[in-house]
């Protein structure tokens, strides 16, 4: 089923498999829309009531034309499918939001399954070299730049259609949102703090300060496990999917 959840100015477009599973909620990259999802939802669904959406501004959910959080629009997904507790299944980017989650209304998340994560105050390094080309070309509005960039950093494993599509979808989104993306609440010097069951799944083809934040994230939670799937890149839904679908399958009962 598709949906619109309502939010302060715009809406939030999700799909929801229904049924009686445990629900698991697909949380899709910075570099990416909900679509990411798609070669996962197969295996995920004969077992989980599988909820996914597109953040405000990419894929098929409209651009936002109020400020707003990543953090808020999870929780406002969650309550308008009266969902009370789900395992959260979040890629890159939005490991922050599904960490916040997990801190500040534990009850509301079983699990915990990281797909090679970034949280916003994690202390990425100004000098690697990506940060400062991608602000550069954003700023100059230099959309196929910023399209090669991607595909250059986080689709080592080949620029097939599939990464492409993921790619410039995401572009799309950067220059959609704008400046309306507010901060999350601080979760980086918090992770200690999470007492839910966590994996972390990361390719070891995937870009080297992405890696290394992985490895750091899962250090600092207790009890989670780090996983490198060999041969994946950042995009993991797409490269391994039947991996992805075994890692959450092994912690969500």
């Amino acid at each position: 089923m598709e949906l619109s959840v309502p939010v302060e100015g715009g809406g939030i477009w999700a799909e929801d498999t229904g049924g009686d599973g445990p629900p698991l909620v697909l949380m899709h990259p910075g570099w990416g829309d909900a679509a990411i999802w798609d070669p996962v939802i197969g295996p995920l669904a004969a077992r989980y009531r599988v909820i996914r959406y597109d953040a405000r501004g990419y894929g098929r959910s409209p651009a936002p034309a109020a400020p707003f959080t990543q953090f808020g629009d999870l929780a406002a997904v969650l309550d308008h499918l009266s969902v009370d507790r789900a395992a959260l299944v979040a890629h890159s980017g939005s490991g922050g939001p599904a960490i916040c989650l997990a801190l500040d209304q534990p009850d509301r998340v079983s699990a915990l399954i990281l797909v090679a994560p970034g949280v916003e105050d994690y202390p990425w390094p100004a000098g690697d070299p990506y940060v400062a080309e991608f602000g550069a070309l954003l700023q100059a509005g230099d959309r196929e730049g910023l399209a090669a960039l991607g595909l250059r950093t986080w689709a080592a494993a080949g620029a097939d259609a599939a990464a492409q599509a993921q790619i410039r979808s995401a572009v799309a989104a950067f220059f959609a949102i704008g400046d309306l993306m507010l901060p999350d609440p601080p979760a980086y010097p918090r992770l200690g703090e999470i007492k839910v069951p966590s994996v972390l799944a990361i390719g070891d083809l995937d870009y080297a300060m992405v890696r290394e934040c992985g490895e750091r994230i899962a250090g600092s939670i207790p009890g989670c496990r780090l996983i490198v799937v060999p041969g994946a890149d950042h995009l993991l839904p797409l490269r391994a999917p039947g991996a992805l679908a075994d890692i959450i399958g092994a912690l969500v009962r």
